[in-house]
């Protein structure tokens, strides 16, 4: 028999279209085990939400693109009732389920046609394989880049060297009871890279580099709360110090610390970052863009917008 695979999406609730999207795509995914979709709720209405899926459910509100849920896959809605905030949401989930795997989709995210059935037979092919992520279609606007991995196992040593954005949390499939989320990642932040770094140190990641999940970036202010990326980066410093090890790495951090520092005004702080990010790799290209927000000469909103565009991030 196939595994059951649980899906946990969490949501605010403040964006029902992107949520019905990513409920119908999860549930019209062509695999042939059980599914079970839990929609955890973290400080919104989850009454409003239940209302929301009940009427997608019911055939009352459009699908996406004719896909129609199948009627045998079912969806609970949950407050969150761990820790406030996406770690905790998460949990929640995780907790809920009873499935022999877990995945991971955002509510303003879509996964696409195959994903879960290409990471289940991954999972399966691979002895003592406990995690998979596959290859990413960022989607910015009308524009839509690929970003893939260009290999199907991914090290906690390339994780270090590099995030890997394809390695992203709308991906993640794991076996249940194998890993939890930290709640203790500063406003959420970078949860999703500890629990690939984790991962990925017990295990190499399984990898299916196919573009099977679309990723909308732009439509959220997570990406400029700047004292909170801040903070998540410092943490992740402190509870993985190998981050700071690899000279690309360590520099591509200083060189975020830098930006992030830049974005809120605080020059002095971006200088020092951006000077530790070049001595670590003379290369780093972050340091030389955030002395130019830190002065004045291009907005860091300006600055994300054209690396969006292009399928990247700071």
């Amino acid at each position: 028999m196939s595994p059951s695979v649980g899906v946990v999406i969490p949501t605010r609730g403040d964006r029902p279209d992107q949520l019905r999207a990513a409920t119908c795509a999860a549930l019209a995914q062509d695999y042939p085990g059980s599914v079970e979709i839990v929609i955890v709720v973290d400080g919104g209405d989850p009454s409003r939400v239940a209302g929301q899926v009940a009427d997608l459910l019911a055939g009352r509100s459009p699908a996406v693109r004719g896909e129609t849920p199948p009627p045998e896959r079912g969806v609970r809605v949950l407050a969150n009732r761990f820790t406030p905030g996406l770690p905790g949401a998460r949990n929640t989930g995780i907790a809920a389920l009873g499935t022999d795997l877990v995945a991971f989709c955002d509510d303003d995210d879509r996964w696409l046609p195959g994903k879960v059935d290409a990471q289940v037979a991954a999972v399966e092919a691979a002895p003592g394989a406990e995690f998979a992520s596959c290859a990413i279609e960022v989607e910015y606007g009308s524009r839509r880049v690929p970003r893939l991995a260009g290999t199907c196992r991914v090290t906690r040593e390339q994780l270090v060297r590099s995030r890997m954005v394809m390695v992203h949390s709308s991906t993640f499939l794991f076996r249940r009871g194998a890993l939890w989320v930290d709640e203790s990642a500063p406003g959420g932040q970078n949860e999703d890279w500890d629990l690939a770094l984790r991962a990925a140190g017990r295990h190499p990641i399984v990898h299916v580099d196919r573009p099977l999940v679309r990723v909308r970036w732009g439509g959220s202010m997570y990406a400029t709360r700047w004292a909170d990326r801040i903070a998540g980066l410092e943490w992740m410093l402190a509870r993985h110090p190998d981050l700071a090890v690899d000279p690309r790495g360590a520099a591509r951090i200083y060189g975020q610390l830098a930006f992030h520092h830049a974005a809120l005004g605080r020059r002095r702080e971006a200088g020092r970052w951006a000077w530790r990010a070049f001595t670590a790799r003379r290369g780093e290209p972050r340091a030389p863009i955030a002395l130019a927000v830190a002065l004045g000469l291009v907005p860091a909103q300006a600055v994300l917008s054209r690396l969006h565009h292009h399928g990247h991030g700071i």
